[in-house]
């Protein structure tokens, strides 16, 4: 029998590439389904999500509630910072009060960093003004002096300093200030139309594709480290484990965040932000 043909779209970024490097190299059985991997940065897959084009995506939590109507989030593949996450760099040295009216360059204007960073200065366009640049151009277009700074995800959180960048905010760390609690920062998503069992069925495959590459982890490193612009190994698999871990498997209580706890200090600037 001919298996289901399902797309599955994810960052060209080490971390994606670790969790599915199972999948893409065929070791272990995906059931009735066969996948095509399409490797897209994030504000792209946001944008091509909102549309309902692939059966499955890693979306920024930003970008999810407005393709809830059309995705379901998995349980397993959320990238969690955990007191670390997106940071703020800029050229010379600066304060977080600095930042205002600075022309900043953002990955997306659907990524959680940008959400992240607007809840920490104000709202972009009013508090500063924001740039849409690709983010592994970000460091680059920073150096040049065409932004006063720049907000970076993926790994040049592990890079920044070999462009000469200093840090301003570790948006992570001033999250888990704020609430106590790590900061959300993609998941997995599956278009609802499956239907419940494909959804459940395809959720399982796409968890034992995390734990296959944890139980092979140098295996696994060794194939994300093509997709790692200017990480070593030791810096791959030092990112690899920000963001591919516990959390990945299931967001557990904590991640998904109790009725009550801190974030609901936040919720109104949150709200404000999505509108």
């Amino acid at each position: 029998m001919e298996k289901k043909l399902l797309r599955l779209g994810y960052s060209p970024d080490p971390d994606d590439a670790f969790m599915f490097y199972g999948l893409a190299k065929n070791l272990l059985d995906s059931g009735p389904y066969r996948f095509e991997h399409v490797l897209q940065d994030i504000q792209t897959l946001n944008q091509r999500a909102q549309k309902g084009e692939l059966e499955i995506t890693a979306i920024s939590i930003h970008a999810y509630p407005y393709v809830a109507d059309k995705y379901a989030l998995t349980s397993c593949g959320s990238s969690m910072g955990d007191s670390y996450g997106p940071m703020v760099i800029t050229p010379t040295p600066m304060s977080l009060a600095d930042l205002k009216g600075k022309t900043i360059a953002i990955p997306g204007e659907l990524t959680t960093a940008y959400l992240a960073l607007q809840l920490c200065i104000g709202k972009g366009g009013q508090a500063f003004k924001p740039v849409v640049v690709h983010f592994d151009e970000i460091p680059k277009y920073v150096k040049d002096g065409k932004a006063d700074a720049g907000l970076i995800i993926h790994e040049g959180q592990l890079t920044y300093k070999q462009f000469g960048m200093h840090l301003v905010v570790d948006l992570g760390m001033w999250w888990h200030e704020q609430t106590g609690l790590p900061l959300p920062l993609g998941g997995n998503c599956i278009r609802k139309d499956l239907g419940p069992k494909v959804c459940q069925e395809v959720t399982d495959i796409l968890k034992r594709s995390i734990q296959f590459s944890l139980d092979h982890r140098k295996e696994a490193v060794d194939y994300a480290l093509q997709f790692g612009r200017d990480l070593n190994r030791g810096l791959a698999d030092q990112f690899v484990g920000m963001y591919v871990n516990d959390w990945t498997l299931d967001y557990g209580p904590r991640g998904r965040y109790p009725k009550g706890c801190a974030v609901d200090r936040v919720d109104a600037r949150v709200s404000v932000m999505l509108t």
